[in-house]
């Protein structure tokens, strides 16, 4: 079973559960899942974890995300993007410092009400099922944070700007309520993400890529392994005597925390010097205690 992470290039038209689908038959291995979802008609960043990686679908989906963005004033839809039904149409007759001026007024955080046409789930269900009933329903908004917004061009009735943003953020709402501060309406004509945590656009392979990687046997060069992401943390290498305690997952004595402070996570390798698992300080315990196994040695 292949273990690590790899960028992958999300094409239009698929969705984020279709590049996993293809991928688990492309490698041949069932443990893959994604690190945030992308509608069909994005393109862009998709981290892919493989095998025991799967473990970092959290972490990874908790990264900061940019995007590249299109947005067009005059036009909402109630998918809040152009695949959706248009809802209504307005002159736009706002300056281009204006709409500069718009942009930029969603830096920082602000509570954004995530649209109807979302996976979010309310009393059970998806949003998007409901919506495809016709039913809206109110929906809570929730604290996200816009980091930075930098325009790259603007053609009326049309901008393109780039945004870094925490996990959770919709950007077709954003431009929805950049066409509502306007008094327009606007709506996501196109979107790019171009970087999800550490992973950007120079390193993103398409599944064909992928595909011709693995029968040239050099997919395995493309992997980012778990360890890396561990990078910061100090690392512990488990003595022979003390491999019953790591093949069990027990805690670890305190020996090899070294300066850690309380709390802190310390990377583990068995005594081949392989990579196990990442064990997290207990100072008033005086050891270390598992709080991710990826892979035990065998018993």
């Amino acid at each position: 079973m292949i273990n690590g992470v790899i960028n992958i290039y999300k094409e239009k038209g698929y969705t984020s559960a279709d590049v996993v689908a293809k991928l688990r038959g492309i490698l041949h291995q069932k443990k893959i899942g994604h690190t945030g979802t992308l509608d069909p008609e994005a393109e862009g960043v998709l981290p892919v974890c493989l095998g025991y990686a799967t473990k970092l679908v959290d972490h990874l989906t908790d990264k900061r995300k940019e995007y590249i963005c299109t947005l067009r004033l005059g036009v909402t839809t109630d998918t809040e993007d152009m695949t959706g039904e248009i809802l209504s149409r307005q002159e736009v007759s706002c300056s281009n410092e204006e709409l500069i001026s718009a942009i930029r007024s969603f830096e920082g955080e602000y509570d954004q009400v995530p649209p109807m046409y979302s996976a979010l789930k309310q009393n059970g269900r998806r949003l998007y099922e409901l919506a495809r009933e016709g039913v809206v329903v109110e929906r809570p908004a929730r604290r996200i944070n816009i980091f930075d917004i930098g325009i790259k061009e603007i053609s009326l009735p049309t901008a393109v700007f780039r945004v870094e943003c925490s996990k959770g953020t919709y950007i077709r709402s954003l431009c929805r309520d950049i066409g509502e501060k306007l008094g327009c309406g606007g709506a996501m004509e196109k979107l790019l993400r171009s970087k999800s945590g550490e992973f950007t656009l120079d390193s993103a392979l398409k599944l064909s890529e992928v595909e011709q990687l693995v029968k040239a046997g050099e997919f395995g060069s493309r992997i980012v392994l778990v360890e890396h992401f561990y990078s910061e943390c100090p690392a512990a290498f488990v003595r022979t005597e003390d491999m019953k305690f790591l093949k069990n997952g027990n805690p670890l004595p305190g020996s090899y925390a070294g300066k850690c402070k309380d709390g802190q996570l310390v990377r583990v390798y068995d005594d081949t010097d392989k990579f196990c698992a990442v064990y997290r300080y207990d100072e008033a315990k005086g050891s270390l205690k598992a709080d991710t196994i990826y892979e035990l040695p065998l018993t």
